[in-house]
């Protein structure tokens, strides 16, 4: 079966040079940062295309914040159409790539960018819901499309 794509022409983008941090670098402590968690994510391809996120300008290192001290991690990624039906994959790859990256005192949060899906309320729901995540990927053929996505070679 052959789906039509909901985005046939995307803007992408060319991929940022990864910063290297220096090993007497004085922030490359214990600390997460902004740029930890990005460098993270930002190859997880999209599930529509044979493009990373970071191509497609679906997440960038400034749509990253953490609080160390209340140990909140929020992602705000704005996909390519407002109504993209992919929103809740992306957010799924982001959640299932980062967790177990971090300490288990670290709350993660997934959202899309404000204004940025028809149905931003829904997915943000959706995405920051222990069950509904749970449940989800128990579909096999959801868990299988994430999985492609985090541990794509094309990119």
């Amino acid at each position: 079966m052959t789906l039509g794509l909901i985005n046939a022409n995307p803007v992408v983008h060319a991929k940022k040079e990864r910063v290297a941090r220096p090993l007497d670098d004085p922030h490359a402590d214990d600390a997460v940062d902004p740029l930890e968690i990005y460098d993270i994510v930002r190859d997880i391809r999209d599930p529509e295309h044979p493009y990373s996120l970071e191509q497609l300008s679906v997440l960038s290192e400034e749509s990253i914040t953490v609080d160390e001290k209340l140990g909140r991690i929020l992602i705000t990624f704005t996909p390519t159409i407002q109504h993209c039906s992919m929103a809740t994959v992306i957010g799924l790859c982001l959640r299932e790539k980062l967790k177990d990256c971090f300490p288990a005192h670290f709350k993660v949060d997934i959202k899309v960018a404000p204004g940025s899906h028809a149905d931003e309320e829904a997915v943000n729901k959706q995405l920051n819901d222990k069950e509904r995540v749970a449940a989800a990927l128990e579909n096999p053929n959801l868990r299988q499309l994430v999985t492609e996505c985090l541990y794509s070679s094309e990119l």
